[in-house]
């Protein structure tokens, strides 16, 4: 075995001495799924909750997962596919009625399994009757939207209030005729800012939180979290963001450094508020945890602020995008380490890690981080201490679609322009769900559907990898079987690199011990288990292992040598008695 590049121990944060789970979200697996995409009971080509319903089984019962998360369900004229919401308290058309996603709530109960929804905070749709009674300056509603007169220039010439920059380009601010000024929308123009600095839009809000709640949810992914709260106003002026540098074009989002529109301080305290309205009801209505998962694409100081401070609770769940937004298709096991243990270590000590590789507005895992280490990394995800966040698709590997500029809905793509768009869209993550080799895959009996179907749908979909002897979909159920047991819900954490190998051991006394072989090399690895441990059995049995290999599930390897093909990931449990 070649010399230990970097050795580090550490004792899980908040696991080590735990028994019984205590919380059920603590070791959950969740798994992302995005409505449109998922499943169609109805034939219209788009994925609704019944749909969702109908694999409810498949969910819980065959992969094991321990919750859902579902993209923006509620009603919504589609200029950003859900997150323009008109009825913060209905469900859009297309996926059905809340009498369906009550159905949906009481099925997942039923079998087991936690139904999240998302959130969105930041803005609604301009076709909310609450933008319309803004727009008229109806009494209560005057500021419920961030509304400006603009600035006027020597020339008489009207602009808009400051430079800053929507997430799609182009200015942040837009002229509305009726009222004479401009709003802000951080996002498309038909998504005006909510103005959380409104004590009625903060009530309302909560408000939103309860309804779903009374409907049998179990708490909520929120989004957008650091767009909440924008700089106020100074002599009735707001301030121009200072440029990047980064770009010469000025509808560009990295244009500007978004100091007085992102990460304000006043968002932990929302944060807060609503983890508040959360316990609230569950003190009052009794049952299990309501959780809060939180998306922010922000500096890790501030994920970890998320969590809580100063006696406050904040959301259960800060999604750790680190190892998301740093490793690529070419990335080391040093680097997969070092993004990783960034994380872990800033973690509070009563909190729990989670683990973010995939979701709707990034690249499939097979094809960002290559298919090769699809296994790899749904085992890393899976037996890395703590929580697993799965994005749909994820257990078959499947792959990103092209979507031609002709056919692109996104609006990310659909604002820049044909040469630029595939940097953009992020309709390639989101084509329907591969089931089977029927029309469209399985997902609707509808051969047209919302986004076109993987053109390698026979080669990829869940019938023939749930017929075939070995399959990525049986990897992913062999890890969510694991996840039950105790040892990776308890044990210590001990994870080193070798050779560009990160290996790592899961140990609980008494119970077993588990250690992980991830190979990041692009050619076989004999592995020597007696150099990078002590006290190990002597004989480990296979848990599962990626594609590449030639082992059987069950059968048992010698801890002093066996083999890992490039690329490959292993996991093996021996008993901690068997140590030598």
């Amino acid at each position: 075995m070649r010399q230990l590049v970097t050795v580090l121990a550490v004792i899980v944060a908040g696991i080590g001495l735990v028994g019984a789970d205590e919380h059920w979200w603590q070791h959950a697996n969740f798994y992302q799924i995005y409505p449109r995409s998922f499943m169609d009971s109805d034939g219209d080509g788009v994925g609704d909750l019944r749909g969702i319903q109908s694999k409810v089984s498949y969910l819980r019962q065959e992969l094991g997962v321990d919750a859902i998360w579902l993209s923006p369900i509620f009603k919504s004229p589609m200029a950003d596919f859900g997150y323009d919401i008109s009825d913060f308290k209905d469900i859009h058309h297309e996926f059905g009625t809340i009498a369906d996603l009550e159905s949906l709530a009481a099925e997942c109960k039923a079998q087991g399994l936690k139904l999240v929804l998302d959130f969105v905070p930041n803005h609604s749709s301009d076709e909310h009757v609450n933008f319309q009674k803004s727009v008229n300056r109806e009494e209560g509603y005057e500021d419920y939207y961030l509304w400006h007169p603009g600035k006027l220039l020597e020339n008489g010439t009207r602009v808009e209030p400051s430079n800053w920059i929507s997430v799609f380009r182009g200015s942040a601010w837009e002229w509305n005729d009726v009222r004479k000024e401009y709003y802000l929308h951080q996002f498309v123009k038909k998504q005006p800012d909510l103005n959380y600095r409104s004590a009625k839009v903060v009530q309302d809000m909560k408000d939103v939180l309860t309804f779903w709640l009374q409907k049998g949810v179990s708490g909520f992914r929120i989004d957008a979290v650091p767009y909440l709260f924008e700089i106020e106003m100074t002599d009735g002026q707001y301030p121009d963001e200072p440029k990047t540098g980064w770009t010469n074009d000025p509808t560009n989002p990295d244009y500007v450094q978004h100091i007085y529109t992102q990460n304000r301080e006043e968002t932990f305290d929302m944060m807060f508020q609503w983890r508040k309205v959360l316990d609230d009801y569950k003190a009052e209505h009794g049952g299990d945890d309501l959780i809060l998962m939180a998306e922010a694409y922000t500096p890790l100081t501030n994920i970890i602020r998320l969590f809580g401070e100063n006696g406050r609770a904040g959301a259960q769940i800060p999604f750790n995008f680190e190892v998301l937004s740093n490793i690529f298709k070419d990335s080391t096991a040093q680097d997969f380490y070092d993004n990783a243990m960034r994380f872990y270590k800033a973690l509070p000590s009563d909190q729990f890690a989670n683990w973010v590789l995939g979701n709707h507005d990034n690249k499939r895992l097979a094809s960002r981080l290559g298919v090769s280490r699809a296994d790899l990394y749904n085992i890393v995800l899976n037996t890395l201490p703590g929580i697993a966040v799965t994005y749909n698709g994820e257990e078959l590997a499947m792959e990103d679609v092209f979507i031609s500029w002709k056919d692109t809905v996104d609006p990310a793509g659909c604002n820049t322009n044909p040469k630029e768009f595939m940097k953009y869209t992020r309709d390639p993550t989101r084509t329907p769900f591969q089931w089977d080799d029927s029309v469209s895959a399985g997902f609707s009996t509808n051969s047209t559907t919302w986004l076109p179907v993987s053109p390698y749908y026979k080669q990829n979909n869940y019938k023939l990898q749930k017929a075939a002897p070995r399959s990525h979909l049986k990897i992913y159920k062999a890890l969510l079987r694991l996840r039950k047991q105790r040892t990776l819900r308890e044990g210590t954490f001990d994870m080193k690199v070798v050779d560009n190998m990160l290996i790592y051991k899961r140990e609980l006394a008494d119970v077993s011990t588990i250690v992980v072989v991830l190979n990041f090399n692009k050619n076989r690895r004999v592995v020597d288990l007696s150099t990078v441990f002590d006290g190990l059995p002597l004989e480990f049995e296979i848990i599962t292992s990626s594609m590449q290999t030639n082992y059987v599930d069950g059968s048992v390897v010698d801890r002093n040598s066996f083999e890992l093909p490039a690329d490959a990931g292993i996991v093996l449990e021996g008993s901690v008695k068997n140590g030598v």
